[in-house]
């Protein structure tokens, strides 16, 4: 990713013009992927484009410098320094007065603590433990794009060290040794994708494959120069596109998927000799030039699409989108005109190697302290009204419960004896058992709470393609099973975010496919078929042990944190009814749910409505007149919306449960 065509006259590196132009290739769609448009919808693999070609890049010269007996590690780091640091002291320093002009107190902490694991180049280990890559939150972080610095900052701290002591063993050694480290990584890689893929994405050692691709590439070309093959160049290229178009937020990455891209660059960088058709297109003015300013663009993109997104109050439109993209090409440009170039030029003030190191080192200080400053005074929140700071740190209700682990079984309340019900099911049953838990500090009942994340209360019922909690389905079954069999529990309440089940993921991003009774269900528009198996299923499972069965009907979701919205809306005078959603869109989202239902008679199975609270004949609100959130992120309801309904709620069970 970082700029490294202008090399100092004696090295090794011949110049290739193709390779900048591949640069093109990959920052582009990575602009265009983060801007929102789908038909670059798997642009992000421009990331493994970039590494390939560092990897390359810095294996060439290392290998140049080691067989002339002229390799330091001091002149290494000096030129690393001189590339890449310029260019991201600039765009940090732009970004700390919009995020303190327009950040909240809880979004200012967060960006704090990217400032202190950028300017340490960990950013890839605070992004990982905070969310995933494609999750909604993370549009709104402006440094999330420097995972990658990181990633690529610690395959240069590492690499020219096992070099330096490595080589000594011979460079066909070497070359096999890297090869071993490629295949362990690519390994790690598959199975990190399916164990943790956050982590999987995020950290070095799964990413360090596709780096030691480019570095197998240099020892190649090394011995046997670029070759000429039209052929190999094309597929190259296809195989680079074929990724960019087809791959999405579903394909796991990285992975042997990663393959495609990575190998498709290593066969342009062996066979794309000047003369190839390949290489005449890459090494066209345009292609070139986007190439030369590939660093600065992917520096500016991210923190301009991330600041719109935080300043709007809804996703900003396809046109703005673009303009910003334009945008970051002519900031990027300007960057490496007035930033990258002087820099790497050993003139003037920093020509002395240890004014770059010190100042270097003084900038990463300066800004990872006023990073600590911001993570220790929360944001700086006396920037913001109290006001906002509460709604805008909203939280989850705490529960002395025992939600914990996959499946959680508890019985909760004092009174001895036989529990009273058993309520069932994903974490919105956890949520209400939070507001029934209070009314049993007051009141004499107790009830058994089955609850785990993303976990239908179904029996006869598991995720096919691997997407969702699998480790939850058979506890749960179990657990519903006891349930059944336990005489001294006459009712039942199964509560749930029911269309995650049928419709799938709120945001549109992860849509699972399930599977009834060991018959799998391969496409996500069957989801209603097995569920409506399952549902049934279950409930007359229920019914024929005699249970009284009691359904929580869904509360109205939102695609958005209700507290961080809201909160913004006041921020910037928006209109708050903005964030009002019609009633309509709920029974919409919603509409096979209540099909399914609306089998069972109401004499059999009672119905609790939760919309009743939040919405009127058109609108649903997630806020109260107080203007406090409904909501403490898009579909948990927070202590405020618990209030409303927890008496009603507790009145229906036990009304039912006589």
């Amino acid at each position: 990713m970082c700029f490294i065509s202008w090399l100092i006259k004696d090295s090794v590196l011949k110049y290739r013009a193709e390779i900048d132009g591949l640069r093109a290739l990959a920052v582009v769609p990575v602009i265009l992927f983060h801007a929102g448009f789908e038909l670059f919808s798997g642009g992000f693999v421009g990331v493994d484009v970039f590494f390939v070609i560092s990897g390359y890049l810095i294996t060439t010269i290392l290998i140049g410098e080691l067989e002339d007996n002229r390799f330091s590690i001091v002149n290494f780091y000096e030129r690393r320094a001189r590339r890449i640091l310029p260019a991201l002291f600039f765009i940090m320093i732009v970004c700390v007065p919009f995020a303190w002009m327009w950040m909240l107190s809880s979004q200012f902490k967060d960006f704090s603590q990217s400032l202190v694991a950028v300017s340490f180049f960990v950013s890839n280990i605070l992004f990982w433990r905070e969310s995933g890559y494609f999750a909604p939150a993370a549009e709104e972080k402006p440094l999330l794009h420097t995972w990658s610095l990181a990633v690529e900052e610690q395959y240069y701290i590492l690499f020219p060290i096992f070099l330096l002591f490595a080589w000594r063993y011979g460079k066909n050694k070497v070359f096999w040794m890297i090869v071993a480290f490629s295949a362990v990584s690519l390994a790690l890689s598959e199975w990190g994708w399916r164990n943790n893929p956050a982590a999987n994405f995020y950290l070095a050692p799964t990413r360090a494959w596709e780096l030691f691709a480019g570095s197998i590439a240099a020892f190649i070309v090394n011995k046997h120069g670029v070759r000429k093959s039209n052929v190999f160049a094309l597929l190259g290229l296809a195989a680079i596109l074929y990724s960019i178009f087809k791959y999405d937020e579903s394909t796991p990455f990285p992975s042997v998927y990663a393959l495609v891209p990575v190998l498709g660059v290593v066969l342009l960088v062996l066979f794309a000799d000047k003369e190839t058709l390949v290489a005449r297109v890459l090494s066209t003015k345009v292609f070139v030039g986007i190439g030369l300013i590939s660093y600065s663009a992917y520096l500016w993109h991210h923190p301009l699409f991330a600041f719109a997104r935080i300043r709007l109050l809804e996703s900003p439109p396809w046109y703005f989108m673009l303009g910003l993209s334009v945008v970051s090409l002519f900031l990027a440009a300007l960057t490496w005109k007035f930033v990258e170039a002087p820099f790497r030029n050993k003139h003037g003030f920093f020509a002395n190697r240890r004014t770059v190191f010190s100042v270097s080192g003084v900038t990463l200080f300066i800004f990872a302290g006023f990073g600590l400053m911001g993570h220790i005074n929360n944001g700086f929140s006396n920037r913001m009204p109290a006001h906002l700071n509460s709604i805008d740190v909203a939280g989850a209700p705490v529960s002395a419960t025992c939600l914990k682990g996959d499946v959680s079984d508890c019985v909760i309340g004092e009174r001895e004896g036989a529990v009273d019900f058993a309520l069932i099911g994903d974490s919105h049953a956890g949520r209400y058992a939070y507001a029934l838990e209070k009314q049993s500090e007051v009141g004499d009942f107790s009830f058994r709470l089955i609850s785990g994340g993303w976990c239908a209360p179904l029996i006869n019922w598991s995720a096919y393609d691997g997407a969702n909690n699998t480790s939850c389905f058979e506890g749960m079954e179990n657990l519903i099973q006891d349930v059944a069999g336990d005489d001294s529990i006459k009712t039942v309440v199964l509560a749930a975010e029911w269309a995650n089940y049928t419709k799938g993921y709120r945001h549109g991003s992860r849509v699972t496919t399930y599977q009834h009774d060991k018959v799998s269900i391969k496409k996500p528009e069957n989801n209603y078929k097995a569920f409506s198996k399952a549902f049934d299923d279950t409930v007359d499972l229920l019914l024929s042990k005699k249970k009284r069965v009691i359904i929580i009907e869904p509360v109205p979701e939102y695609k958005f944190s209700v507290p961080k919205k809201l909160a913004k809306a006041i921020l910037f005078d928006f209109c708050l009814g903005e964030l009002r959603k019609p009633l309509e869109e709920y029974y919409k989202r919603n509409e096979e749910f209540f099909d399914v239902l609306d089998e069972f008679d109401s004499s059999e199975v009672k119905r609790f409505s939760v919309s009743q609270f939040f919405c009127d004949s058109q609108f649903c609100r997630p806020y109260s007149e107080e203007i406090l959130p409904y909501y403490n992120d898009g579909n948990h309801l927070s202590s405020v919306g618990l209030e409303l309904l927890e008496g009603e709620l507790l009145e229906s069970i036990l009304a039912a449960s006589k």
